[in-house]
């Protein structure tokens, strides 16, 4: 039985170191595939090599083969294994693969950089019960940023996307997370503190970035000393001029006095527990002095006014010169409300030194390239002013009121060129012409009686009689809407076009003497005009710089002169508030013309002067009233 028992161990090991050889053979063939696709953009993979060495340390050996073939490489300083080998006309990649079955190494690509350390083994993975997705019940209320869930013991990973997809906000959680299940029920709360306390409640913690993403992280344990405010100091604060402490939220404090920036960055970097890599070394010195700062902001202010930049790809920093290629970064900012071919001239010179910026107009975009810094500090900057521009409505009533008072009296006598008929009106206003026969026929009458005799008037005589009055009364109304957007005039106009005759007389003097002659109708314009341009304050007061002109045509000069115009106009500035009415007048005229003609001194005698005058009186009144109403549209 004992017997028995021990065949069915001594199977179950070999299965097991079966499994593992299998295992550890994929596992070199996936480090194998990843070299042969890195050759593809890595020339210096594929060259031969002649090496023949003898206890060389594996860093060193490794760091000397990547700087003679032009590779990036990262390597674990904890590697310790001397080399002792003889390599003769093989490939880069070829010893970088014996390398790692020889001394059991592990390498992480990360783009074009290979990162080597110490191979270790997985702990032997746990039957857990595979997790079925669910509909997640998950809602949010844009217009009051209200953010409900219900969960259940349902993938971090699947929670995270189904929030960044309902918000439109960018939630992302730490790779170290990728397995954690969560559970919360929130109901119609704020969206950062309802995302504060669902982390909380799973033993998470979420930190707002400046770049408005969200991170989900673990919450770390404060130790008792540092909960009572004490911080770590760094082995580096004991070179003089360099103090480094951290607190426990992870927030460093560098004081550096004239120091070497690479010695800064080892410092705040071996605080923080940061992978980095060095493109190329910074130089020079610098002093530094901040409280407080994360390892982003850390790195913007050590590398701020400088030729170095970094980027970050997972848990890895990428460091050097902001013109290497692994350094640029492109991206393309859309617009929501602004256009970019106005937005552009905005963006201040400092914002786009070192960068290159360009329209695509297509799509309402900005593409940046350059340095990441510098990009998101241009990005941040776009999205604080892409913010919606209101438009006014402005209603306009226009009320123009003319009137006019016309009174002409008088007697005319006179001899014609011909016998003038007799006509005219007696009622309502008198204005009739007696001709010689209609007057004769009077004289005839008072011949009749006796009395006198007048004699009779030549043929050509003429007598006009002439007692008017003329009332006139003219009211318009016009109603137009103009909109425009803040910062911006509306225009309107209303007008009319006369033509007058203009005749030229050109004289050619050759063996004869030609007269040419031509007639041109040029054009006269009278109009009503207004311009406004509004201004939107945060308080929603409108300032509107106002302008006016109204002209209009006078009398004719001949039959076919030019007409003569008269013309109005104001200019004003104001401040109104949202959907208030305001009235502008002013624009009045006041017209009286008194005009006779009448026999010396008889003319002025009363009651006799009616009989031996003519006169004509005129006035006019012409009144313009303008209401305007702005109302701001979002």
């Amino acid at each position: 039985m004992e017997k028995k028992h021990f065949k069915k161990l001594l199977f179950a090991i070999l299965m097991i170191l079966a499994s593992f050889a299998d295992a550890q053979q994929d596992r070199f063939t996936v480090i194998e595939d990843k070299l042969r696709e890195l050759s593809n953009d890595t020339p210096g993979l594929n060259e031969k090599v002649e090496l023949s060495v003898n206890g060389v340390p594996i860093q060193e050996f490794i760091r000397g083969l990547a700087a003679s073939n032009n590779l990036n490489v990262s390597i674990d300083p904890n590697l310790k294994a001397q080399v002792v080998n003889n390599f003769s006309n093989v490939s880069v990649a070829d010893v970088l693969l014996f390398l790692c079955k020889k001394y059991d190494l592990d390498v992480v690509f990360i783009g074009n950089i290979m990162s080597f350390s110490q191979y270790a083994a997985p702990i032997a993975a746990l039957v857990i019960k595979k997790y079925i997705p669910k509909q997640l019940n998950i809602s949010y209320d844009s217009i009051g940023d209200l953010l409900s869930l219900d969960l259940s013991k349902d993938s971090l990973a699947l929670v995270v996307k189904e929030l960044t997809k309902e918000t439109g906000k960018n939630v992302l959680f730490s790779p170290d997370l990728a397995g954690k299940m969560v559970s919360g029920y929130i109901q119609n709360m704020l969206f950062n503190p309802a995302l504060e306390k669902f982390a909380f409640a799973n033993d998470l913690k979420v930190t707002p970035t400046k770049d408005n993403f969200y991170l989900i992280e673990k919450m770390e344990t404060v130790s008792a000393n540092q909960k009572n405010g004490s911080s770590k100091q760094s082995a580096y604060s004991a070179k003089p001029g360099l103090n480094v402490k951290m607190n426990s939220d992870k927030l460093i404090t560098v004081d550096a006095v004239n120091m070497a920036i690479s010695d800064i960055l080892s410092a705040v970097s071996a605080d923080f527990k940061n992978n980095y890599f060095l493109f190329s070394e910074p130089k020079g010195n610098l002093s530094l002095n901040i409280s407080n700062a994360t390892y982003d902001q850390f790195l913007n202010h050590l590398f701020n006014n400088t030729d170095y930049t970094f980027k970050k790809e997972g848990e890895l920093y990428l460091i050097g010169d902001r013109n290497i290629e692994g350094l640029r970064s492109t991206k393309v900012v859309s617009l929501k409300y602004r256009t970019v071919d106005k937005i552009i001239d905005f963006i201040p010179a400092e914002l786009k030194k070192g960068l290159e910026v360009k329209m695509f107009s297509d799509q309402n975009s900005l593409i940046l390239c350059g340095s990441q810094p510098k990009i998101a500090e241009l990005e941040a900057f776009l999205r604080d002013i892409d913010r919606v521009v209101p438009v006014i409505s402005i209603e306009v009533l226009i009320i123009d009121v003319r009137n006019s008072h016309v009174v002409s009296s008088g007697i005319k006598a006179g001899l014609g060129t011909a016998p003038t008929p007799s006509g005219g009106d007696v009622f309502p206003s008198l204005n009739l012409n007696l001709g010689a026969n209609a007057i004769n026929s009077i004289i005839d009458g008072v011949n009749g009686t006796g009395l006198a005799n007048l004699g009779k008037v030549s043929p050509n005589f003429y007598v006009n009689l002439q007692l008017m009055e003329q009332n006139g009364d003219i009211k318009i109304n016009s109603t137009p809407l103009l909109c425009t957007l803040n910062g911006h005039e509306a225009k309107m106009s209303i007008g009319e076009t006369r033509y007058y005759l203009e005749q030229n007389s050109n004289v050619i003097a050759t063996t004869s003497t030609t007269t040419q002659n031509t007639q041109i109708y040029k054009p006269l314009n009278a109009e009503f005009a207004m311009t406004i341009n509004p201004a939107v304050s945060g308080d929603e007061q409108i300032t509107m710089d106002i302008y006016v002109k109204q002209s209009s045509f006078t009398t004719q000069t001949g039959t076919n002169g030019p007409y003569g115009t008269s013309s109005r106009d104001f200019k004003s500035l104001i401040r109104v508030k949202n959907q208030e009415m305001i009235m502008l007048g002013g624009l009045n005229e006041d017209t009286k013309n008194e005009a006779s003609t009448g026999v010396p001194l008889l003319s002025r005698i009363p009651i006799i002067k009616w009989f031996f005058s003519s006169r004509s009186k005129t006035s006019s009144k012409n009144k313009l009233t303008i209401f305007i109403k702005p109302t701001v549209i979002y």
